[in-house]
């Protein structure tokens, strides 16, 4: 008989590992469902912070004393966990980042610098974040090329006949995320890379909403970037990742000049470093990219298949329970594949009213436009209240995020 990993979900001994949860917020237990903005941190991860500065607090790669020793030693231990999380090829395809936004505007700085050209053409999609779109009207603004959209339809869904539709010759990168922040829906990220490689367009994928929910293969998936944060991972804030293809990374100029990233420099000319160096000018956030090999090791430990079916529980309960209580509920994002978010307004009342009355009641939702103004466009709305779960979250926390909304309606109708 095959086990049911939900049922054996050590939730109890997870959430103990949460000091932040064991609080209460105007006098109520705390309930934080705002984990596709950031996550908390077990305690392994803040025990991790305080190791690294009260023992190795160094900087890497340039002293020959113990400390710096040590403290590459972990830097580049990390590095290789992050490199073995994604399964990508070599430990040097792994660029340390501030987080997913640096590495999307990386690769659009450095592909402007004569790897993409006027009359090349990007597709993103219409459910990026923000941080997947402006960095791309920057490159066209600066490059001469053309930005296309990538529609979706009612549901939330991209329009994958469209997407085939729009590509063509002059297509030279997809930029799409793996997960809506805003929605849940999971894109069929492995057919949109295939599709892309047969017209000969690169595609780079901002993952900063699937790592913490699902397993990523990089190699699988054949994508030429992957993305993502270390706060929506369980992580520090201040550090990211960008994966990329060695053979692309390596006809890709630096974005940034400085230390770190030179082989040698004279008046006359600067030669650059190998993989990854070139792209990591600077003393990085060396404590983050040390912890965040810490957050990934507690993740794995739990793993990431338990994680995914506990939080598809969730969603689904969640999802029933707040259609069956309040008939004027609208959900936005009903994908047929989706992760933990729930989208949604009540009734006719406005996002942020009702986000400041739940707060009131210890419930902690984001309300507004999840920095995707585009989506709230498409369906005509400022924005919704956006309850997304992490595995530390519970089914009656939920009850409890629905009788809030109950007396939220009560208040405000």
């Amino acid at each position: 008989m095959i086990s049911n990993p939900v049922a054996h979900f050590p939730i109890e001994k997870i959430r103990a590992d949460f000091p932040i949860l064991d609080q209460e917020v105007n006098g109520r237990p705390l309930v934080y469902f705002d984990n596709a903005a950031s996550t908390q941190k077990p305690r392994q991860v803040i025990e991790a912070i305080d190791q690294y500065y009260s023992t190795i607090n160094s900087n890497v790669h340039r002293g020959v004393h113990h400390l710096s020793q040590k403290a590459t030693d972990a830097f580049e231990a990390s590095r290789e966990i992050v490199r073995a999380h994604l399964n990508a090829a070599h430990s040097y395809e792994v660029l340390f980042t501030k987080g997913t936004t640096d590495s999307i505007n990386l690769v659009a700085s450095s592909l402007s610098q004569g790897l993409i050209k006027a009359g090349d053409e990007i597709l993103v999609s219409h459910l990026e974040h923000h941080s997947n779109i402006v960095p791309w009207q920057m490159l066209c603004e600066r490059t001469g090329a053309q930005l296309k959209v990538i529609p979706m339809n009612e549901k939330g869904e991209l329009v994958m006949e469209d997407y085939r539709q729009l590509l063509n010759e002059r297509t030279r990168l997809v930029a799409v995320n793996h997960i809506s922040n805003a929605l849940g829906t999971i894109n069929p990220i492995a057919e949109m890379t295939r599709l892309a490689h047969e017209a000969g367009a690169w595609i780079l994928v901002d993952g900063a909403q699937a790592v913490p929910h699902m397993k990523v293969d990089v190699q699988s998936l054949d994508v030429d970037f992957y993305c993502f944060s270390g706060h929506k991972l369980f992580g520090p804030t201040g550090i990211g990742v960008l994966y990329g293809k060695e053979a692309i990374l390596e006809e890709m100029p630096p974005y940034q000049g400085g230390g770190e990233m030179i082989a040698e420099v004279t008046f006359a000319k600067t030669t650059y470093a190998g993989l990854p160096h070139k792209f990591e000018a600077g003393t990085p956030h060396i404590e983050g990219g040390i912890v965040l090999g810490t957050a990934i090791d507690y993740v794995n430990e739990i793993g990431l298949d338990a994680i995914g079916a506990y939080e598809q529980e969730l969603l689904q309960y969640g999802t029933q329970l707040l259609k069956e209580r309040f008939p004027d509920l609208r959900i936005f994002g009903e994908a047929e594949e989706k992760t933990s978010v729930i989208s949604f307004l009540l009734g006719s009342i406005h996002p942020y009213d009702t986000g400041v009355i739940l707060d009131k009641l210890g419930v902690a939702v984001r309300t507004g436009h999840h920095c995707t103004q585009p989506i709230m466009q498409h369906f005509g709305i400022p924005g919704t209240i956006r309850a997304s779960f992490a595995f530390y979250n519970t089914k009656a926390e939920i009850d409890r995020l629905a009788d809030a909304l109950e007396k939220a309606q009560a208040m405000l109708s």
